[in-house]
């Protein structure tokens, strides 16, 4: 897509926009509106994780799965993790940086719904075209996000938000997403710089917006750890810090009001910025929980 087209997309998608509950059922088993949005953690590592590092610790690349169904990101390692009987037919990507997005592996799972964004649908057609002849499988069909124009897939509504984050493609827009079900709203932001003003409008969590919805639900990215705010990865990731003081922010102004107790469950962790898990546990700050591959966690309204 030329830039020409890309401005021309991008204006008419924005005016059209005008406690840690364990989970006890098999992951397959269907979810009921009652009983929450059932997320399972894939991988919560950023990219420079390659299998088990010299403490004994492994991550994942960063990746979860929504009510047994939906996937969002998905990479080779993540397949190992979705439990037996369980085969999810959709993938939401947030962009095309290789810990997020590997067609071939999609393929292999045999998924038959992709999202991606408006913004390089065509590479991604192009992608999935390619590595499906070459796979000898049938091509799924590759559909477009929009910012700020939901997507309803079973019992979810998705909503496309824009990321802070950039990758080889100028004209890329990387998203984040609200997931919605049955009052519960949670916002995914993994790769994210903080949360964009543009995104935090869309969610209805802008401090400014008096009609605006709360959130019930947080997980977001600490690629950059404790310690280490001003790592160069600030203009496209977020720090322990930065998590923080989004959560801060969001609790003095209303917009964030999860059920007593619920965490905000951190992931997209880097190797080299973050401890052991067990070290991990032992000194965030509350309300922050770094999740863990194979964590399964319920999300519910807060009544």
């Amino acid at each position: 897509m030329d830039r020409r087209s890309f401005l021309k997309v991008s204006s008419a998608s924005l005016v059209a926009m005008n406690a840690e509950n364990m989970f006890g059922k098999t992951i397959g088993t269907p979810i009921s509106e009652e009983e929450g949005m059932l997320v399972r953690f894939l991988g919560t590592g950023a990219a420079d994780w390659n299998g088990r590092d010299d403490r004994g610790e492994l991550r994942r690349l960063s990746s979860m799965l929504v009510d047994g169904n939906f996937l969002f990101d998905l990479t080779p390692g993540n397949i190992e993790m979705i439990p037996s009987g369980c085969k999810p037919e959709t993938v939401f990507y947030t962009h095309s940086h290789g810990d997020h997005y590997q067609p071939e592996c999609a393929l292999k799972l045999g998924v038959k719904n992709v999202y991606v964004s408006n913004t390089w649908y065509d590479m991604a057609t192009k992608d999935f075209q390619q590595a499906a002849s070459k796979m000898q499988v049938s091509m799924p069909e590759i559909h477009p996000l929009y910012i700020g124009q939901g997507v309803q897939v079973g019992k979810l509504n998705i909503l496309p938000l824009p990321a802070s984050h950039a990758t080889s493609h100028v004209f890329e827009q990387t998203l984040i997403f609200l997931i919605e079900k049955a009052g519960a709203r949670v916002l995914y932001a993994t790769d994210t710089g903080g949360i964009p003003a543009v995104a935090a409008r869309l969610a209805g969590i802008d401090a400014h917006q008096p009609d605006g919805t709360p959130i019930t639900g947080l997980i977001m990215e600490a690629t950059m750890g404790m310690g280490y705010e001003d790592d160069f990865r600030i203009f496209t990731h977020t720090s322990v810090g930065g998590v923080q003081q989004i959560v801060r922010v969001l609790e003095k102004t209303g917009r964030y009001t999860p059920p007593t107790g619920q965490p905000v469950y951190l992931t997209h962790m880097a190797r080299t910025l973050h401890g052991t898990q067990a070290e991990l546990d032992a000194s965030l700050p509350r309300p922050l929980k770094a999740a863990y591959d194979g964590l399964e966690v319920v999300f519910k309204a807060n009544k």
